[in-house]
């Protein structure tokens, strides 16, 4: 399988720009850790991709951008994290959900995300994130982000996403873009992009194909001059290590503290803490948890 990929391009006139993410591994590796069904192999993987696709646009490699679809529907929260170069990780709190197909025929993203919020925060580097917030207008993920650039940012911006799932539920091709319009875009230009999103009415169609960024960016880009930006390879990445885990424990406080060492020592068995973005465990014995909440790095006799 390719490794997945966002490419950059830039109208010349400098009044339009297009990230396009391919993302068929990244999405493939978050099956594989979390068994999401085909439904969710689709709703998680759009989710996965969009925040990629924002994340990109992020400017110092300390900054991180956390995307998280609030609906009513069976899914529960999905969270998707990405760090400024598109590297992404993500969850959804029911991955094993399935619905039937929808009028469409099509997999039921919107059904299974439901209505509600769409929360998008940027870890910039400051004394507090900057939180923007939107509707879910229908829960299908690109109409979501849409409206969120066009509400929280004013942004002009086309979100389109998708994925393809195989019988087994696995994801057999995964992208989708950003074209968003610049302050001085003129309306000549607005108009041509417009009449050229319609071209490509399957994304999931289109990102199944060889050479989909090039192919895909020509389309929106078609009577417009432009440049290929630069691209570079993206992958599902979790940053969760011991210490990190060891850090939240700290902010249970030490009566929640104390009382999981009590009860590990009672049971004489090692406190669980598990990633839910990668699954990976972190095991703390009743020691340990005695040295974290005395912060001595020793133990009580």
């Amino acid at each position: 399988m390719e490794r997945s990929k966002i490419t950059r391009a830039l109208s010349r006139d400098g009044g339009a720009r297009i990230i396009f993410a391919s993302t068929t591994s990244v999405v493939q590796k978050a099956h594989e850790i979390h068994n999401t069904s085909k439904t969710m192999t689709a709703a998680l993987g759009r989710c996965l991709t969009g925040c990629a696709l924002m994340g990109s646009l992020l400017k110092d490699k300390d900054n991180a951008l956390t995307l998280q679809f609030m609906g009513d529907g069976p899914a529960g929260t999905i969270c998707c994290v990405s760090d400024y170069k598109g590297n992404v990780r993500g969850y959804a709190q029911h991955p094993e959900v399935e619905l039937p197909p929808n009028a469409k025929g099509k997999l039921d993203v919107g059904g299974a995300i439901g209505q509600g919020m769409l929360t998008v925060s940027k870890d910039l580097g400051l004394a507090e994130p900057y939180t923007g917030l939107s509707d879910l207008v229908s829960g299908e993920v690109a109409e979501d982000i849409t409206n969120y650039y066009a509400v929280s940012e004013q942004t002009p911006t086309v979100c389109a996403l998708g994925v393809r799932c195989d019988t087994d539920c696995s994801c057999v091709a995964a992208g989708g873009y950003l074209l968003q319009l610049l302050p001085g875009a003129e309306d000549w230009m607005i108009d041509i992009l417009e009449k050229n999103v319609a071209k490509i009415p399957s994304v999931s169609a289109a990102v199944a194909l060889p050479n989909a960024a090039e192919n895909v960016i020509a389309t929106l880009f078609d009577g417009i001059e432009y440049d290929l930006f630069d691209d570079w390879d993206i992958d599902y990445v979790c940053n969760c290590s011991r210490e990190r885990y060891e850090r939240a424990l700290v902010t249970l406080g030490r009566d929640e503290l104390a009382r999981l060492r009590d009860e590990a020592r009672a049971d004489g068995r090692d406190i669980e803490t598990v990633c839910s973005f990668c699954g990976k465990t972190y095991s703390f014995t009743a020691d340990e948890l005695d040295a974290i909440l005395n912060g001595t790095g020793e133990t009580e006799p």
